[in-house]
């Protein structure tokens, strides 16, 4: 049994037992018990429920492992080629690690 679930903004495949990297959720705490309630499609066992925006009475209940995991590294470079201007930027995503506990449908 799995679900396609609406997390900050992203759609994620969610099957019990699996890991979820997503957007970082700031009020998140380690521990912490979460459910999502948009969840779009609902495959039970090939008994497939498709939502009218969002499958009714359906969600996801998962637990937060890490509030603040931080990604690779990503470098940004900017040139201007013949005027002497290189610029190097980089960053690194935010995510917060979720456990799936329990897919209710």
């Amino acid at each position: 049994m799995y679900a396609i679930v609406e997390i900050n903004g992203q759609q994620f495949k969610a099957e019990e037992g699996k890991k979820l990297f997503v957007n970082h959720m700031p009020a998140a705490e380690g521990g912490q018990t979460v459910e999502f309630e948009k969840v779009l499609l609902v495959d039970n066992e090939g008994n497939i429920t498709v939502g009218a925006p969002v499958v009714e009475g359906a969600k996801v209940v998962c637990e937060v492992i890490s509030p603040l995991v931080k990604g690779e590294k990503v470098l940004i470079f900017h040139k201007k080629r013949r005027k002497g201007h290189r610029k190097l930027n980089g960053y690194r995503h935010q995510f917060t690690e979720l456990t799936i506990k329990q897919v209710i449908a």
